[in-house]
């Protein structure tokens, strides 16, 4: 798993007393302030089995104990994964990504779902999930200026491991890359299908365009 589920992961295996059953997770899923849906429907709506949620949503209280992420939280936690750099614009366009309701905060469903797409979705749907991160004003296009601020943020975030050493026009050398190839009708903006029918013909940019699972 990537940074912010390992931090999550992590710190339930430690913090995990073997005292505890089932009936005691139930119930402390109904005790938070901000309630989760019950571990039944999530299971049915994620990719996770009932004893993976559990886990996952101690981890997520132990973080957040009233239920649920605003986006300085999950700043100060992507931080941490990357001293090295300044990981804050990357962790802003995916805190929005993750707040699907675009009302500040991420709910523990809001996690599990986003989480189950990027680790056990179809090639489709992590498809989907990365064109709406790129997508920053959610108007349904990708334009230039949109990729370049992602592609930005991402090397600002690798810091001084960006390998090879980043020059000022790379991340615009990228997205001309990316667009030439993407913008099948050259009209300056790439939709959906334009971008994954881009990356199912191309496995090098689909490699690129799903940077985000590598420093998730």
């Amino acid at each position: 798993m990537g940074a912010v589920v390992g931090t999550l992961t992590m710190q339930t295996k430690q913090n995990r007393r073997p005292s505890r059953d089932k009936t005691d997770d139930e119930l402390e899923m109904t005790m938070v302030c901000h309630r989760p849906e019950g571990l039944e429907q999530l299971e049915a709506q994620t990719n996770f089995t009932k004893q993976e949620l559990q886990i996952l949503y101690r981890g997520f209280k132990n973080e957040c104990p009233s239920g649920v992420v605003n986006e300085e939280t999950f700043k100060h936690i992507y931080a941490q994964f990357f001293p090295h750099g300044d990981a804050s614009m990357y962790a802003h366009y995916l805190f929005n990504a993750f707040d699907t309701a675009n009302n500040g905060s991420i709910k523990f469903k809001d996690f599990v779902m986003g989480l189950s797409i990027l680790l056990r979705g179809t090639l489709r749907e992590k498809l989907e999930w990365t064109f709406h991160l790129y997508d920053i004003n959610r108007d349904g296009y990708i334009n230039r200026e949109e990729m370049t601020e992602i592609v930005r943020a991402i090397y600002d975030m690798m810091g001084k491991y960006t390998y090879p050493a980043l020059k000022g026009d790379v991340p615009q050398q990228h997205v001309d890359a990316f667009f030439q190839k993407m913008d099948k009708n050259k009209d300056g903006v790439v939709t959906l299908e334009e971008f994954i029918v881009a990356c199912q013909e191309d496995e090098t940019m689909m490699r690129s365009m799903q940077l985000f699972e590598n420093v998730m």
